[in-house]
């Protein structure tokens, strides 16, 4: 529910303009970063700064009000501890992390645009080029298969025929099950079916629906499998399904960087993982809010009686429906009764003054409730969130981000992200990573939510629009 409504006192008296017509972007960072020279070791020690080209996923670089979630990171920090181990003083070197989608690492770093690449998992083999891998991170890393409890199980990988995997862009699955499907084409048999999930979503938040009961099926490196489950716990991880042989996690360097990477092999070969590592991640996942299957029997009755109310209202404002109904499913798990805190209510969980500011009255009306409540998004995307260099599903981030923590806070949060090099334009794994810093994960778990029953929503959306009616 919006928490921070006394700041539009001032905005009363301002005309409603239209959202401004975008251009539709893909998702990651827009800003161009010139390339720059390849630099080795003592380059690197003369800057005092060893650029980390890190996956932006928070399974592999994620920190949270000072505390480090992300596999990578003690890796990284144990590395910059020993390159620094016996350094002079004016040698020392610190790291700088620099988040980035995983299918744009080893481009970044043969541009020269980072010293080293972290991606945290494993890489297609025929994505590897113009870099240099380094020794082992983790040596004999299998892919597994990953359900829900419940449902079923499977032993042998032929198994999967005519099923569909859920996949996040670039994972290492992709060839495996292209292999597979080869040998099931040779039998007649019908092929399994890739769903490349939407960019916004990371491996953790695939898990995560995999959970939720909203895809059946993924596949994951087993480390990163094993660590979730134990905070995920009705996550079946399948390991008698046998998907490739096992391949080494690696970090990566650019062509002529000798001394960084014999430096760097030194370190991984006698490196070795605290026993601690995941100490701050369980307890911080452990506490968050899980999703659940928006389009349970139960949940898609409740939508179907309130879906005209959220048509006409998200027509009037500009706003996908179906983005309303995931903050209606978050907020209220689509009930118009549900009662909250500090005097919200209805559907959308908005509170009466919040309402009143733009001008509705009365939200004890479904009606009145989902007016109120998308009247207001629409402000905060007008006055905030209307630039063209926003797309428009980051467009809707930030004012869910903003309904969540206000406006002036997001603004403040972008400004922060482009100082330290990150894309202001883009909420999620960049500006997010700020909110996770300043105020931890409960903002970025409020937007990741209502992003993932959106997309929920929206694989049914023909269902959900009979005959194309919106």
């Amino acid at each position: 529910m919006p928490r921070y409504w006394l700041m539009f006192m001032l905005l009363l008296g301002l005309p409603l303009a239209s959202q401004a017509q975008t251009q539709v972007r893909p998702p990651g960072p827009q800003h161009h970063i010139p390339p720059a020279n390849a630099r080795d070791l003592q380059h690197i020690r003369s800057s005092k700064v060893l650029r980390v080209l890190v996956n932006q996923s928070r399974n592999s670089s994620g920190e949270v009000k000072g505390e480090p979630v992300g596999v990578e990171y003690y890796r990284l920090r144990a590395l910059e501890h020993f390159l620094n181990a016996r350094a002079q003083d004016s040698q020392r070197i610190e790291l700088k992390l620099i988040p980035r989608a995983k299918e744009q690492l080893l481009g970044a770093l043969g541009r020269g645009e980072g010293d080293l690449a972290a991606p945290g998992e494993l890489l297609d083999p025929a994505t590897v080029r113009n870099v240099v891998a380094t020794a082992p991170v983790r040596d004999q890393v299998a892919l597994v298969l990953v359900g829900r409890k419940g449902e079923r199980t499977f032993s042998q990988a032929e198994q999967l025929s005519g099923r569909t995997i859920a996949l996040t862009s670039a994972s290492a699955a992709g060839p495996v099950i292209e292999q597979l499907n080869q040998r099931l084409a040779l039998r007649k048999r019908p092929a399994v079916k890739v769903e490349w999930v939407d960019p916004t979503l990371a491996i953790e938040d695939v898990l995560e629906m995999v959970q939720a009961g909203i895809y059946h099926l993924t596949v994951v490196e087993q480390p990163i499998a094993r660590r979730w489950s134990k905070v995920m716990p009705k996550l079946r991880v399948n390991p008698r399904v046998h998907l490739g042989a096992p391949q080494a996690m690696r970090w990566y360097v650019g062509r002529n960087s000798p001394q960084l990477q014999a430096s760097v092999d030194r370190f991984l070969k006698n490196y070795r993982a605290p026993d601690n590592e995941d100490a701050a991640f369980e307890r911080i996942y452990r506490r968050q809010y899980r999703v659940h299957n928006p389009l349970a029997r139960q949940d898609r009755q409740r939508l179907a009686s309130v879906s005209a109310v959220l048509k006409k209202h998200g027509q009037a404002q500009q706003i996908d429906w179906l983005n309303l109904a995931a903050l209606a499913f978050k907020e209220s798990t689509l009930n118009p009764a549900a009662r909250g805190a500090g005097g919200a209510h209805g559907l959308m969980q908005i509170t009466p003054a919040a309402a009143q500011r733009v001008g509705v009255s009365n939200i004890k009306t479904v009606d009145g409730n989902v007016q109120a409540s998308a009247r207001y998004l629409a402000l905060i995307r007008r006055k905030f969130f209307s630039s063209p260099r926003i797309n428009e599903r980051e467009r809707m981030a930030f004012v869910l981000a903003a309904y969540n923590l206000g406006p002036e806070r997001v603004q403040a949060m972008r400004a922060e992200a482009r100082k330290r090099g990150l894309n202001g334009n883009q909420w999620f794994f960049q500006t997010e990573r700020i909110a996770m810093e300043q105020v931890g994960m409960g903002p970025v778990n409020f937007v990741n939510s209502v992003n993932k029953y959106f997309l929920a929503f929206n694989r049914e959306r023909r269902v959900l629009e009979p005959k194309g009616k919106h």
